[in-house]
């Protein structure tokens, strides 16, 4: 059993009254749609019951042109169903996972159930710390190396939700980087591939979706790093020009089938991974050309050891962005079954944890915790 504590039992009790006791489950809904998502399509929906959630795919939302098999539709969704059993466990109860619990309707991705009260461990106080901090940074990261023992809680956090994190050596990373730009290339040239792009950057009152502004990022000046432009279909836009890191830390997480449940596996153990960085003050980006392309994707998986590549992370030490002229903030929004337009809040509970996401103590003396020092 992991940290989280997804675990079978009895319904819970209250010990007061006798009668059933359940966490806020809309919040820790809420809680679940901070969740990354493939151009912050928020690919999802919710249906609450006093001890249960179900968690849809909302294949309305799917990226045609970047993921017509849906693939990363769902680990979009498990990024999101992750949250949730986290969200549950600082809430102090444990909770049961089934995956596609309902063959009849394939859309319902998991069924996450409440069970007994525990309170939360360390662990997973210090994952629930870092959930309202994590994001995505798309900015130049400082020209400083990844410590042996962060890569190793990264890698041990993808272990913990069935995945493989591997660190790319300079050769792969270079070559990594190279089919990254190819694919990029190759998205690119796909006649829909602009209009879908404006489909989720263009701005407008009441955005509850999309990639605002304040997350495009400024221009690669030495074109190096392959990320995508999500300011293509917006010239007005005042960016700088930036000089990123020459040689960034590339990470694949991998892993071991390709099926629909591997899929959202993969999301649940991407969320960890992110939310572990967060917890560290490391910065993160993933790089989705690469294993949007079948061709790329498949010289960056194994298909003889039966390894398929699912996302490339990008990891390093953030520095403060310039924010752009005319920038929006983002807003979070819970799109649940019962109801579309309530706002959500901040998702999880502030802990002051010493220990980390894999139970041990940061590794510098000293260093402040995640909910004292946010990621930049």
């Amino acid at each position: 059993m992991n940290d989280i504590g997804t675990q079978q039992a009895h319904q819970p009790v209250s010990r007061d009254t006798g009668e059933p006791d359940a966490p806020d489950l809309v919040a820790c809904v809420r809680a679940a749609t901070t969740a990354p998502s493939l151009h912050n399509s928020q690919p999802w929906r919710f249906r609450i019951t006093p001890f249960e959630v179900d968690v849809y795919a909302d294949p309305r939302r799917r990226l045609d042109v970047l993921d017509p098999t849906g693939r990363e539709l769902l680990i979009s969704v498990g990024a999101a169903v992750f949250t949730l059993r986290l969200a549950i466990r600082g809430a102090g109860y444990l909770s049961d996972l089934k995956l596609f619990p309902d063959a009849t309707e394939p859309d319902l991705v998991a069924r996450v159930s409440v069970r007994r009260p525990m309170a939360p461990t360390p662990a997973a106080e210090a994952l629930i710390a870092a959930i309202p901090h994590r994001h995505t940074n798309r900015w130049p990261f400082a020209r400083s190396v990844v410590p042996a023992d962060a890569v190793e809680r990264l890698a041990d956090a993808a272990r913990r939700e069935g995945a493989v994190l591997t660190v790319a050596n300079p050769v792969s990373r270079n070559a990594i980087l190279g089919l990254s730009q190819e694919a990029d290339r190759a998205l690119r040239a796909k006649g829909r591939y602009r209009a879908e792009l404006a489909r989720w950057t263009s701005p407008h009152a009441g955005r509850r979706d999309g990639v605002p502004v304040t997350a495009i990022g400024p221009w690669d000046a030495l074109e190096m790093l392959p990320i995508r432009d999500f300011g293509l279909l917006q010239p007005q836009l005042d960016r700088p020009a930036a000089q990123f890191e020459p040689y960034p830390t590339i990470m694949v997480l991998s892993t071991d089938g390709d099926t629909r449940r591997h899929w959202v596996n993969a999301g649940q153990a991407l969320q960890r991974v992110l939310l572990t960085a967060t917890w560290l003050n490391l910065a993160t980006t993933p790089i989705s050309q690469p294993v949007e392309v079948p061709g790329i994707r498949r010289l960056l998986s194994d298909g003889g050891a039966g390894k398929w590549a699912q996302i490339v992370l990008r990891v390093g030490y953030g520095r403060p962005p310039r924010a752009p002229r005319g920038a929006r903030s983002r807003r979070c929004w819970c799109r649940t079954a019962a109801s579309s337009h309530e706002p959500a809040g901040r998702g999880g509970r502030g802990a002051d944890a010493t220990a980390g996401p894999d139970g041990r103590r940061p590794g510098r003396p000293g260093r402040p915790r995640a909910v004292d020092r946010p990621v930049p």
